[in-house]
């Protein structure tokens, strides 16, 4: 039942080790899926962790080192390898130094290729082209060069291959026409009055057709005199 302690021991070593080995890095900004510039995520070769001889090494040293491989699987969001240490854990030292020489880069890799996989949610023909060149080849070289380079390359060509939006030009307010006041026209004493004052209590007519009535009646009286005049003339002549 010794094991146990050990076990306790590093669980805790992987949340209390050095934060340099266990959190991502990161480097210089990238795009992410919406073309937001975003710091990198720099997924650790657990391999470098990898400095004692498994062979050789005591114990202790075996307990450690899966701490710092546990603390990177978690910053990483590898699940696969997060949950076969955890339950390596609970086994002996050796069971211990087996796993991580046999059994760690396996599940690691499974891991990496999940996470290729996710990137293709929503990618351009760029990204798609890249992680399926890192997926056909498989490698674990390959997937970190991919993760932490090749993605951020390949989505600036996409990102940069959209159409720019157009600024939507927004509605300029028009004044609203001011409405115009009706003109009423005054109807014309002569279309509105009757002539000679009829029904309805209208006015009499003045004005232009006034003078032009009165002058109509006045040659009128003209003619009549002077046929009147020629007339009696003639009665005259024939008395005679």
């Amino acid at each position: 039942m010794s094991w146990k302690f050990p076990a306790g021991v590093v669980m805790a070593l992987a949340f209390l080790i050095p934060a340099a080995p266990a959190v991502a890095q990161t480097e210089p900004s990238g795009l992410n899926e919406a073309c937001q510039t975003v710091e990198r995520k720099v997924y650790k070769d657990i391999r470098e962790l990898v400095t004692i001889d498994l062979d050789t090494a005591t114990d202790r040293e075996v307990r450690v080192l899966t701490a710092q491989i546990l603390a990177v699987a978690n910053a990483d969001s590898l699940p696969i390898l997060s949950k076969a240490i955890q339950e390596r854990l609970n086994g002996t030292a050796d069971e211990l130094r087996a796993f991580l020489k046999a059994d760690v880069q396996q599940a690691w890799s499974v891991d990496l290729r999940i996470t290729v996989l996710r990137t293709l949610t929503g990618a351009g023909a760029n990204v798609k082209a890249a992680a399926q060149n890192a997926l056909d080849d498989g490698a674990i070289d390959t997937f970190l060069a991919y993760l932490n380079n090749g993605l951020y390359e390949a989505r600036a060509l996409d990102c940069a291959s959209q159409p720019t939006p157009t600024p939507t030009s927004q509605p300029t307010s028009t004044p609203s026409a001011t409405p115009s006041a009706t003109t009423t026209v005054a109807p014309t004493p002569a279309s509105s009055t009757s002539v000679g004052g009829g029904e309805g209590g209208g006015l009499p007519v003045t004005g232009a057709d006034t003078a032009t009535v009165a002058g109509i009646g006045g040659a009128l009286l003209l003619l009549g005199g002077a046929g009147y005049v020629i007339a009696r003339r003639r009665r005259s002549h024939f008395v005679a």
